[in-house]
């Protein structure tokens, strides 16, 4: 059985806790490794370490730093295909899902090569008499990154990208279901130049995740999960005064005007819904039609397109849509939602709770599945279920569909789809909801911009990415220069305006 350990200062090292997680195959539901979980010593460890390193690397000017992400990045790109099957093997989805999921991280890394231009700071010449302000950006010191297996490659590289650019270095925590794509990805940046112990990976659980909250030498932490775990850990982390960007989970809305072009809502509802199982933080999990026959004739066109889905390992390449969920648990849980919604009076449409697949009778897979006439009160709208299920709810109005988003308690992303520039400009500017699509189902923003939901979706003040991750990994320092060039003062002992 392979043994997955931690990548302290340049290597991987085996764990000596003694204490295991298995790693599953989510298709087989066989165990395929064994992943170490470190001790507090071991972190602490990894912690001071990491501390040594980052006192030169962030003496390390900023575009040479540059130059370590773009050789990182190329990296990437040559390791594609490698990078995919490791995502695919230990998550389950597919190798062209997996491809986008190490893609829209590679994109960031790419946003980081100019971090230069990201780090500059302010000045102001004569502020005062032989007066000059000016403002530095610098690096926090050593930062964490606290990632969940949804995405084994993307968020990882979200994080690590923009605090080793900033002169940060960074204990990442990878989800323990996830582990190996994180180590290689570790590899990879120290074949682009990066110094060893900038970058640490460390398995672990809770007892590890405790103990980045409470290390005095971390101070800053960055969090992507679910919405109760980000509470926590933005709460604890802001106790021992650290910087906390944590995001949580969601609940996101499509609205379907009947102006829409119903073909092209149902396709997008299909590939948001559907896409990697469901397991997506910004998968569209709630349809809102807004009239009976606009939700009549969406529900027509949803339903063979659903059934055709084809569900199975990513070791059948292209042939499959998507794969299975990560864990038994979380399939139980799925299929516990779906009899919840059938006993609170849902109409299941589709029912994929009976899917079994020849050869793989013991994965965690769930057929897709399809719901109408769902009300606010029911478990499987207050929920996020994280699977390959999408609710209908009918709206009698747009005003209807759009209180429906505003009143619920997350705030991740959204969609509208309809052919009226009014009510899509009315529905952007109103709708409380971080990141919003008009025509486009999964508004995840382009890496030059920043990622970020609102409500319980959402804790701290700064995204992810883009010009915020910038701002979350610095702080600035203000600096008043006075050169006398032959200006005579005496002492002064009012506060007073330096003009």
């Amino acid at each position: 059985m392979q043994e997955i350990g931690h990548w302290i200062n340049g290597k991987r090292v085996a764990g000596t806790s003694g204490r295991f997680a298995d790693v599953m195959n989510p298709a087989t539901g066989e165990v395929q490794a064994r992943v170490a979980l470190a001790t507090l010593g071991e972190l602490d460890h990894a912690i001071q370490e990491a501390a040594k390193a980052q006192v030169g690397w962030q003496a390390t000017n900023p575009q040479r730093r540059a130059r370590v992400m773009m050789a990182f990045g190329a990296l990437i790109n040559q390791n594609m295909d490698k990078l995919a099957e490791m995502v695919a093997r230990e998550h389950g989805k597919t190798i062209p899902d997996a491809k986008g999921d190490v893609q829209r991280g590679l994109e960031v890394i790419e946003v980081c090569m100019g971090a230069p231009a990201m780090l500059k700071g302010e000045m102001m010449d004569s502020a005062g008499p032989g007066i000059d302000l000016y403002a530095m950006r610098q690096p926090l010191g050593v930062v964490a990154g606290i990632t969940p297996f949804n995405f084994p490659a993307m968020i990882p590289l979200w994080k690590i990208g923009p605090a080793i650019s900033s002169g940060n270095a960074m204990i990442l925590k990878p989800s323990e279901r996830v582990p190996s794509t994180s180590l290689f990805l570790a590899e990879l940046l120290q074949q682009a130049g990066l110094p060893d112990g900038v970058l640490q990976v460390v398995n672990g659980d809770k007892t590890v995740v405790d103990g980045i909250l409470d290390h005095p030498v971390i101070q800053g932490v960055g969090f992507v999960g679910s919405t109760p775990i980000a509470q926590y850990i933005y709460g604890r982390a802001a106790s021992n005064g650290k910087r906390a960007q944590c995001f949580g989970g969601a609940k996101n809305h499509m609205i379907i005007m009947p102006d829409a072009d119903l073909d092209k809502a149902a396709d997008a509802l299909v590939g948001a819904g559907y896409g990697a199982a469901g397991e997506r933080c910004m998968a569209i999990s709630v349809a809102v039609p807004v009239g009976e026959k606009t939700a009549d004739a969406l529900i027509e066109r949803l339903v063979p397109r659903i059934e055709k889905l084809k569900v199975g390992p990513y070791t059948a390449g292209n042939d499959i849509d998507f794969g299975p969920v990560i864990t038994q648990a979380s399939k139980d849980r799925i299929l516990g939602l779906i009899n919840s919604g059938v006993e609170q009076g849902a109409k299941l449409v589709v029912d994929g709770r009976g899917f079994k697949l020849q050869g793989y009778e013991n994965g965690f897979f769930v057929g897709p599945s399809l719901f109408d006439n769902v009300t606010p009160d029911m478990e499987i709208y207050k929920q996020e279920i994280f699977g390959p299920v999408l609710s209908t709810v009918r709206a009698k109005s747009y005003d209807d569909a759009l209180k429906l988003v505003m009143d619920n308690e997350y705030g991740n992303g959204t969609a509208i789809f309809t052919a009226d520039g009014d009510t899509a400009r009315d529905f952007a500017s109103r709708v409380n909801v971080g990141m919003v699509g008009i025509n486009f189902p999964i508004p995840v923003p382009l890496s030059y911009f920043s990622f970020g939901g609102w409500k319980r979706s959402a804790f701290g003040d700064l995204n992810q990415y883009g010009p915020d991750a910038f701002r979350f990994y610095t702080k600035t320092k203000t600096v008043t220069a006075r050169w006398f060039s032959g200006i005579k003062e005496g002492a002064s002992l009012n506060f007073k305006a330096l003009d």
